[in-house]
C-alpha cells in the first residue's frame, strides 16, 4: 500500500497546460504512470528528486527531460505545487 497521497494545486494543473505546450500529453502520462507511484512511495529520494535549499516549507523537484515539477510534503501527502520548463524555473 502507498504511504503517500499526490495532491495537485490549481496553480500546478494550470502550470501543465501553459508550460508543456505540445508534450502536454506525454509528460501527463509519465507523471500519472511512473513519477506519481514513485512520489507515493518515496517522495524524498529518488535520481530524479532534488531538495531544494533554503525554502521553507522544504520542497522537492522532480526532473523530467527539460521540465521541472516542484511539490512539498505534509504528512502523508505529497503537494504538486508548480510545473515549468527548465529555462524558467531557477
Amino acid at each position: 500500500m502507498s504511504k503517500y497521497k499526490i495532491f495537485e494545486t490549481e496553480v500546478f494543473v494550470e502550470d501543465l497546460k501553459a508550460n508543456l505546450g505540445s508534450d502536454y500529453k506525454r509528460i501527463v502520462k509519465k507523471l500519472s504512470e511512473q513519477v506519481y507511484p514513485i512520489l507515493r512511495e518515496s517522495p524524498f529520494y529518488g535520481s530524479n528528486i532534488k531538495k531544494l535549499r533554503g525554502l521553507k516549507p522544504d520542497r522537492w523537484r522532480y526532473r523530467i527531460a527539460d521540465y521541472r515539477f516542484f511539490y512539498i510534503v505534509e504528512d502523508d501527502l505529497v503537494i504538486m505545487i508548480a510545473a515549468q520548463h527548465r529555462k524558467d524555473s531557477y
